[in-house]
């Protein structure tokens, strides 16, 4: 295990002398507008993860509206879940070419519009489009923005900023449910989901406050932070490192040629615009046009060389082999956390604790203590004698444990103390952002952390369908949370010994070059 963050992290900045100079820090790092971009994400945490924590109210409504199997059914929540988190990738396009503000905002209607536009749903199939992949999309794009903002604006209390922020999936878990349950009895599925589009909405405000850092801003913040690490920069990885420097040097001259020949054609843009009355109306109305279409096209190219570097150029994230082992653990980790959620209504029936599960149900157990887990998990990170890594990799094993022992228990007891430390230990969602950022730093977070949510998009998206499915056969859960637990472990495991074979095989090469 490592003994400090900078164990795993990759450098993809350059080592020039700027990093000496003396740089006045940015009140908005780490204070000021920073608590508001906290608050934000915090809302937005509400509003879409909290929800989807949620579904599984709607999920026995669908069941008893349209008498379909369970498996079929759960692939609503799971689209829904799934494709939030697939779409990151592609959202990191949308961020680099418009900013985190606009995209959020976009996001915010096209979620408000697949809530109301599932009300008139007729079939389970129909919720598939509304619901599933047009709220899932939206729900996406703000989501992501919200995590990426947060990060470029703390960097001494970053995983504390992350754990307030997110804490927000345990309140929306929370309160959601108990709002879609009083809305589905006094209004019924429909105008309930009505209802939610409507709340929905509210995410384009959360966007509004998601005000950018100006370029020279991030430029101080880049030396601040160089200055206070370069003496204890661990340098394990500094082969990939230097590869990706030169191909950074590289894509920066030819997106100062590529901006340099655009300036030139808005520059004749704007001398033919001052000619003034020798040009009638309408041509003058074709050049403004023709000069929005030119910095439309500059802000898209530059946008998508950005994005397509950091995936497929020589500086791609996939370089970095612990980046590429965090990429596997998310493949099986996130569905051992939905499938409770999802399936937790139906195993209290199974087991007869309905009653008790009404008093306080058990999912709320899950959400309150993963507010504290978050917090808690936060502040031990940021202490300077722990690791995150270490603290991550506790809390997983924490998890994968409760998933393995949650079948066993059949008292509500029994499930109330596993739902407890389901939910304390899965407060590492908080990490997730921090630890990728300390892989591939800041300026590549929206790409790389975009990666990591749509690897835990495909494990949401399979997890709950295929415990449906296991159900369908076996009328039980047990087999499904056994194999999913399994799967998680060996996520784990090659999560924890590659940077190990990473570490030796740098190592090995350093050898070979001194020897040479």
């Amino acid at each position: 295990m490592y003994t400090s963050r900078e164990d795993i992290g990759y450098d993809f900045g350059d080592n020039s002398k700027d990093g000496s100079k003396t740089t006045q820090p940015n009140p908005n790092i780490d204070g000021g507008w920073a608590w508001m971009i906290v608050l934000s994400s915090f809302l937005v945490h509400i509003l879409i993860m909290g929800s989807q924590m949620a579904l599984g109210v709607l999920n026995i409504e669908w069941l008893e509206e349209f008498n379909q199997s369970r498996g079929l059914t759960a692939w609503v929540s799971s689209l829904s879940m799934g494709i939030t988190l697939i779409v990151g990738p592609f959202i990191g396009l949308f961020i680099s070419m418009c900013g985190c503000r606009k995209t959020a905002i976009i996001g915010g209607i096209l979620n408000a519009l697949g809530w109301i536009l599932s009300a008139y749903a007729s079939n389970v199939h129909c919720l598939f489009i509304t619901f599933g992949v047009t709220a899932g999309v939206g729900s996406g794009m703000v989501y992501l923005p919200a995590v990426v903002m947060v990060g470029q604006y703390f960097q001494k209390r970053r995983a504390l900023a992350q754990g307030l922020s997110t804490t927000g999936t345990g309140f929306g878990a929370f309160l959601m449910t108990a709002l879609l349950k009083y809305l589905c009895v006094e209004f019924g599925w429909r105008n309930a989901m009505f209802i939610q589009g409507a709340i929905a909405l509210n995410l384009c405000v959360c966007g509004a406050l998601m005000r950018p850092l100006s370029s020279k801003e991030l430029v101080n913040e880049k030396c601040i932070v160089r200055n206070n690490s370069e003496v204890n920069h661990a340098k394990a990885l500094s082969h990939s490192t230097d590869t990706v420097k030169s191909s950074g040097v590289l894509n920066g001259e030819q997106e100062k040629k590529e901006e340099a020949t655009n300036e030139e054609v808005l520059d004749s843009v704007q001398h033919i615009e001052s000619g003034g009355d020798s040009i009638s109306r309408k041509r003058m109305y074709g050049l403004r046009i023709l000069k929005r279409v030119s910095q439309l096209t500059v802000t898209v190219r530059k946008g998508f060389g950005i994005w397509y570097s950091s995936y497929f150029g020589a500086a791609s994230l996939f370089t970095n082999r612990v980046f590429v082992a965090f990429i596997i653990w998310a493949l099986f980790a996130y569905s051992s956390f939905v499938i409770p959620f999802i399936h937790l209504p139906e195993i209290v029936k199974q087991y007869n604790l309905s009653r008790q599960n009404n008093i306080f149900p058990l999912t709320s157990i899950i959400a309150i203590v993963h507010i504290l887990g978050k917090v808690i998990l936060g502040i031990i990170s940021d202490l300077p004698c722990i690791s995150t890594w270490n603290v991550f990799l506790m809390a997983n094993f924490t998890l994968v444990a409760c998933i393995l022992i949650l079948p066993l228990m059949q008292t509500y007891i029994g499930l109330a103390v596993i739902c407890a430390l389901i939910g304390f230990s899965s407060g590492y969602f908080s990490l997730m952002p921090v630890v990728t950022e300390d892989l591939v730093g800041t300026k590549h977070l929206a790409n790389a952390y975009g990666i990591i949510i749509c690897a835990n998009g495909i494990s949401a998206l399979l997890g709950p369908p295929f415990a449906g499915w296991i159900y369908d056969i076996t009328q039980k859960y047990d087999f499904s949370f056994y194999i999913c637990g399994l799967l998680y472990m060996v996520g784990i495991i090659f999560l924890l010994f590659q940077p190990c074979i990473q570490k030796k095989a740098t190592r090995e090469k350093s050898t070979e070059e001194a020897q040479v």
